[in-house]
């Protein structure tokens, strides 16, 4: 009966952990849905309005340059809405996007600040139903509104986020065996200050280079700074479908990156009362969600000045992440180019450390990370042999049972003595009946003459309980095994099982499993909690994404066979 209590009590744990996830989903702090499923699609009429392109003043954020000098400038039109906000503009071709394709992505430039407004990856379907529709980044607009904007600073002539740039073309597409485009943005001041904005995007990359380029013909030393800036709205709270999208479990907000601090993490809602704001050289900022993240890497050389601010133009928040440059003087007749890197992708662990440092603290394992970043980094390398994650999910079970099988040894050795001992247990209690203090000690005298330790299957459980969840946050949060296939009806490891075979397989795996398990002097509501086990998994299973079925599953076949094989070779000895 002893040791049966091990098993319940890893059952227990295990149960409540996924059940505590699922309350957290219904009942508990939320956070907002990351996913731009709902972006709205870009119209060809218009472009997007003057507040997706503006922020707040204060000293640090660049204003708005006035109307009729924007117009000469850009040698368009502009037009003031009525609260003096980001003018907006009216050009030939009105509603033109610049619009750069690579292998990888598909970008749209807004003209206007040369901001970034759509980001489609183009390797990443939203649904494998509609292989068409690509994962969006970003978003010009709406609830969902994305954007990322750089831009210069100074008391001078300069463009930011609100100036117009020119384009000679309207699309860049990457040729066959080129290996990068340029595209450049111009702007040109009365003043004689003239800056090219340069997009540079290189094959297979999703960093992108940016560089600021600024001549100066004014007659007088230029002063000013570079700055990038994140902003996004969060959008109210929406069922994202339970266990079949585990995103809203990982981290969503903002990411700042230190060699000091290393990855501190700002959640949306804590922005308006403990905004970010710190200086220092060789980091980073990202706006991160489940799987796919946007982030600034200015020149790991600089001491940039990191902040964090919220900007209520319309009574939906948006939060912004900054990074600015030190200020730099450009004399008169020389040139200074600015320069830094903006990562919009997915979150690729064995190539965000080539991007920059510390990029790979995005893939969010939580409290589990020492034990996740080693089964993900192990699983990766069978994947490289096994090419496909499905075989590498049961090849990697294998070899953490094999890891764990002198513990799993001795746990089941106890339970096959246990089980013979079962008709002197049962003795014990027809002669106590009710006693339950004289059997418990007619019991531990028998453990101890017949050598069985009641309690020794309770380590190898102990130790594999974080392995289980650890494994559990690789499967969740890995962006590799998203919408990876597996075999016959099994066409997504990270949706659910379509038609619960493997739910139902686990289910008759734990059923068996029982019946090697001593049952003797098993109270009736530990019997009863026994017999539901089985149910209680196989329903929470159903919902939850195959991968994470097909490791428990595995897991639960190989512990059978390894118990039947113990009990029978322990009964064989007599």
């Amino acid at each position: 009966m002893a040791n049966l209590r091990p098993m319940l009590f890893m059952g227990l744990i295990v149960m409540s952990y996924l059940m505590w996830v699922e309350w957290q989903k219904d009942y508990g702090p939320q956070s907002e849905s990351a996913a731009n499923s709902t972006n709205p699609v870009f119209e060809t009429s218009t472009v997007p309005g003057p507040q997706a392109n503006n922020v707040p003043d204060d000293g640090d954020l660049p204003q708005p340059q006035a109307a009729g000098n924007a117009a000469n400038q850009a040698g368009r039109t502009t037009v003031n809405d009525s609260q003096g906000d980001a003018q907006q503009t009216m050009m030939k071709g009105v509603g033109e996007l610049l619009v750069v394709t690579t292998d990888v992505l598909e970008v749209s430039i807004d003209l206007t600040g040369g901001t970034l407004v759509s980001a489609k990856l183009l390797n990443y379907p939203e649904v494998l139903e509609v292989p068409g529709v690509k994962v969006d980044l970003l978003s010009g607009g709406g609830p969902n509104l994305f954007i990322a904007q750089s831009g210069l600073l100074s008391q001078q002539a300069a463009p930011n986020h609100t100036s117009i740039y020119r384009s000679d073309r309207t699309r860049y597409t990457l040729s066959p065996g080129a290996d990068e485009i340029r595209v450049p943005l111009t702007w040109s001041d009365d003043s004689g200050v003239k800056v090219t904005k340069t997009f540079i995007f290189k094959r297979s990359k999703y960093d992108i280079a940016v560089r600021h380029t600024l001549t100066n013909a004014s007659g007088e030393t230029w002063t000013g700074s570079r700055y990038d800036q994140l902003q996004r709205s969060v959008p109210p709270n929406q069922d994202d479908g339970g266990f079949t999208n585990p995103g809203r479990y990982s981290f969503f907000g903002i990411g700042f990156y230190s060699p000091d601090e290393k990855f501190e993490k700002v959640k949306f809602d804590d922005v308006a009362e403990e905004p970010f704001s710190r200086s220092f050289n060789g980091g980073w900022l990202a706006m991160v969600q489940h799987y796919f993240f946007a982030a600034w890497i200015p020149p790991a050389e600089q001491v940039n000045s990191y902040s964090t601010q919220v900007y209520t133009p319309t009574g939906l928040p948006r939060y912004i992440a900054r990074a600015v440059s030190p200020s730099v003087e450009v004399g008169a007749g020389t040139s200074h180019e600015f320069e830094s890197r903006l990562y919009v992708g997915p979150k690729l662990q064995d190539l965000l450390g080539e991007v920059a440092p510390g990029l790979g603290h995005t893939v969010n394992y939580g409290i589990f990370t020492v034990f996740s970043k080693p089964l993900y980094w192990l699983l990766s390398k069978i994947h490289t042999v096994t090419n496909n994650w499905g075989w590498a999910i049961l090849l990697l079970t294998v070899l953490i049972k094999l890891a764990f099988f002198k513990l799993t040894e001795a746990q089941y050795r106890s339970m096959a003595r246990m089980r013979k001992l079962q008709p002197r247990i049962e003795q014990l209690k027809e002669r106590y009946g009710d006693d339950r203090q004289r059997m418990s000690q007619a019991m531990m005298e028998m453990y101890k003459t017949e050598k069985v330790n009641p309690l020794g299957g309770c380590l190898p459980i102990l130790v594999q309980i974080p392995i289980f969840i650890a494994l559990y946050w690789v499967l969740l949060e890995s962006v590799e095994l998203r919408q990876a296939p597996f075999i016959l009806w099994i066409d997504n490891l990270t949706a659910r099982d379509p038609y619960f075979i493997l739910p139902v397989l686990n289910a008759a795996f734990m059923m068996l499993t029982q019946r090697l398990t001593p049952t003797a002097g098993m109270d009736p509501m530990q019997r009863k909690i026994m017999q539901f086990m089985p149910i209680g998994f196989s329903f929470m299973f159903a919902f939850f994404p195959a991968g994470l079925v097909l490791y428990w599953a595995t897991n639960a076949g190989l512990s059978l066979a390894q118990q039947w094989y113990i009990t029978r070779k322990i009964e064989a000895a007599g």
